[in-house]
């Protein structure tokens, strides 16, 4: 389903209680396991300086380092292509299957084939696309987008999988033990793996000075796609790139922590070059990534490593479920890449925040995402017509809290409402009221202020 709103979404994410409380719950054990693994290591913060600032050099280097990259790769007789847009990506990576009468296609996880939308366009041209990350074929199966980036069927009960896999896997009925599932769902997969005709992947890492990539998994289906198809097609963001072999020590120990506590991701699959016999294409996609590096306030977005690290732990995210938002990356970071894409359609995210900052101080390569939040927020209010209640009330509020003489007077008015009868307060008119109540005060802070800097003084 889709929403015009992240607050249109959310509201249907809370209409189940109970979904919110576990999804919230299982997002925040995800969070705890990443501070375990980042305090395990004592140079964690060295690490994050660290990859900031080889994130830096290589966005300020970035056509050096395409143009080393491409040199590098064909000479390790890799077919590389260049995209503008995601049009061009799904053309181009048609293009490569329709030479190779390619019709049965296994494809990894990947945020950018989802960005651009690879799975609809392939399979309007009588292709047939499996998602062979576990998760990512249980929310395809279910004709549903990812909800999280590393964890694409987290608003999924174990429950609700156990019906998909007896529908179109042929599970027992009511089944639900994730070790039998798991089981169904390798031996479907296997089957896709042996008849393929092609596989795409995403890519983690591009590294200019080999020429070569890195893709990393849990699951091993990257290494059973890529190695058993005669053709292997990778996808990559054009900011993946970094500059040499020895900086990937610095994120590999980053990413899986950040992502889900591990120490290091199960399978870090390098590919320099094709296997003998068989071809390898690797497709560098722009789509909108030089226009998000020219705006000197927001760049810095494009260090992302796609963690996840900034969903888990922030709490609007988790009480609001990744499909309410509007991008195809949801939570903290796709807030600060979508308004890039386009400032009306995703106006809501930025406001999806409470810029209490965890999500900065998570972020494995240090992006300040509450700042650009912040600094979206201001952009969207002056350049669109954002909802004209909101706007009226910041307004108001501003004009408010700029006065001292008004802010006391407001003070004393609202401490005489919440004396008062409730429904002058909670009423259909304040929607924030359904779901919070403040206590009653006893007196303004400026009074408590006043009483208690007098007895100090005595």
């Amino acid at each position: 389903m889709k929403f015009k709103t992240h607050q249109e979404g959310a509201k249907v994410f809370n209409q189940n209680p109970d979904r919110v409380s576990w999804h919230d719950q299982a997002l925040w054990f995800v969070r705890e396991k990443r501070d375990k693994a980042a305090h395990g290591i004592p140079e964690w913060e060295e690490l994050r300086d660290k990859a900031s600032q080889i994130k830096a050099h290589s966005l300020s280097h970035l056509e050096q380092y395409l143009v080393q990259f491409e040199q590098q790769a064909i000479a390790n007789g890799i077919q590389v292509h260049w995209a503008a847009d995601a049009e061009e990506h799904n053309t181009i990576v048609h293009g490569i299957l329709s030479r190779h009468k390619a019709t049965k296609v296994v494809k990894s996880k990947s945020m950018l084939t989802e960005e651009c939308g690879l799975n609809p366009y392939l399979t309007a041209q009588g292709i047939e696309v499996i998602d062979t990350d576990l998760g990512e074929r249980i929310v395809q199966l279910a004709k549903e987008h990812p909800s999280h980036i590393v964890l694409p069927a987290i608003h999924k009960k174990k429950e609700e999988v156990g019906e998909l896999f007896h529908e179109h896997l042929g599970t027992k009925a009511g089944a639900s033990d994730p070790t039998y599932l798991t089981g169904a769902a390798r031996e479907h997969l296997r089957d896709k793996f042996l008849n393929a005709d092609a596989a795409i992947t995403g890519v983690n890492f591009g590294i200019a000075e080999t020429g070569g990539f890195v893709v990393c998994t849990n699951e091993g289906n990257v290494d059973m796609g890529a190695n058993l198809a005669p053709v292997h097609i990778a996808c990559m963001g054009i900011e993946k790139l970094i500059p040499k072999a020895e900086h990937l020590g610095v994120f590999l120990r980053l990413l899986a922590r950040s992502a889900t506590g591990q120490a290091i991701t199960t399978y870090s699959s390098h590919f320099h070059r094709p296997a003998e016999g068989k071809e390898l294409h690797i497709v560098l996609v722009d789509n909108g990534r030089t226009e998000q590096l020219a705006r000197k306030d927001f760049r810095k977005s494009l260090n992302c490593i796609r963690c996840g690290a900034c969903m888990n732990t922030c709490p609007i995210y988790r009480r609001s479920g990744g499909h309410s938002y509007t991008y195809t990356i949801p939570g903290p970071i796709g807030a600060i890449l979508s308004p890039g894409k386009d400032l009306k359609k995703h106006a809501s995210l930025p406001f999806a925040s409470t810029l209490c900052g965890s999500c900065s101080d998570v972020c494995p390569v240090k992006i300040d995402i509450h700042q650009q939040l912040y600094k979206w927020r201001q952009l969207i209010m002056s350049e669109t017509a954002y909802d004209a209640g909101k706007q009226l009330g910041m307004k108001v509020a501003g004009k408010v809290m700029g006065q001292p003489v008004l802010f006391k007077w407001a003070g004393t008015i609202g401490n005489a409402l919440l004396k008062g009868p409730r429904s002058l307060i909670y009423n259909s008119l304040n929607t924030w009221g359904r779901e919070r109540e403040l206590p009653s005060p006893s007196q303004t802070f400026e009074a408590w202020y006043q009483q208690n800097e007098e007895e100090n003084v005595q």
